[in-house]
């Protein structure tokens, strides 16, 4: 087993938004990253602006020959991954340029395209598990090592059951509802390596202005980068935790499931 000093993570979705700061976040903590993105020259510009701690790595989480790719280059180049940060998803797969109500009337579960569903779900569920499978005998190759996936408080079943919930209109059959099934496999998953020493943890990082929400939320990327990165970088958190944003969040930033 590896227990080199050296720590390697692997971002995915981390050309922009909450997955390039916590890479930036990363690297400044001297971890080697592999900014993970779909388009090559956009990762390439974001590892350039993280600096030498930071390598590119094309990536698309639903390709699976992307992905066997990705684990062979960290085999061959390291032999182990310290920390998977699974940040890589989409809000909808409908008509680009629409706003964040529209998008939300149309995943209405009444209504919803079961079409889109399916892809959402494929890139948001399915290839986030698959992914980590994929990774996970690297994980096993070092020490403390970790699996952050980044979620939503969208996703919590007891918050949207509490009629108060001032957000609770938003959770959706497509986006909101991907987050509660990644929620569930991701505990799942942490439940089944509690004797491993991989910890899994989940992160909401709030209502963030982001690509996911055309950049409607309502805080800033950088602070809801901040429990990600947080989170990220915590060696010591429980494992299986669900945490959140300070202000929406209860008692050490844990989120009802």
């Amino acid at each position: 087993m590896q227990t080199n000093k050296t720590k390697v993570a692997l971002v995915t979705g981390a050309n922009t938004g909450v997955g390039f700061q916590v890479a930036k976040a990363l690297a400044e903590n001297n971890y080697i990253v592999y900014v993970g993105s779909r388009d090559l020259q956009k990762g390439e510009a974001a590892a350039k602006e993280i600096g030498t701690n930071a390598r590119v790595i094309q990536l698309d989480i639903t390709n699976t020959d992307a992905v066997n790719a990705a684990v062979a280059k960290v085999q061959e180049e390291f032999g182990y991954l310290s920390l998977l940060v699974n940040n890589a998803a989409i809000s909808h797969a409908g008509k680009a340029g629409r706003t964040m109500e529209e998008i939300l009337g149309a995943q209405k579960p009444s209504i919803a395209s079961i079409a889109e569903l399916k892809a959402v779900w494929n890139t948001n569920v399915f290839s986030t598990l698959a992914i980590t499978q994929a990774f996970l005998p690297l994980l096993k190759e070092t020490t403390a090592s970790r699996i952050v996936t980044v979620s939503s408080a969208l996703g919590s079943l007891t918050i949207n059951a509490n009629p108060h919930n001032p957000y609770r209109s938003a959770f959706d059959a497509i986006y909101g509802a991907s987050k509660t099934a990644l929620n569930g496999i991701f505990l799942s998953l942490a439940i089944e390596l509690e004797n491993t020493g991989i910890k899994v943890h989940l992160v909401s990082p709030g209502f963030t202005a982001t690509a996911l929400n055309n950049f409607q939320g309502t805080d800033t990327v950088e602070y809801g980068s901040l429990e990600p990165i947080r989170v990220s970088l915590a060696e010591d958190l429980p494992n299986g935790s669900f945490t959140g944003p300070a202000d929406f969040s209860g008692e050490n930033k844990i989120l009802p499931w």
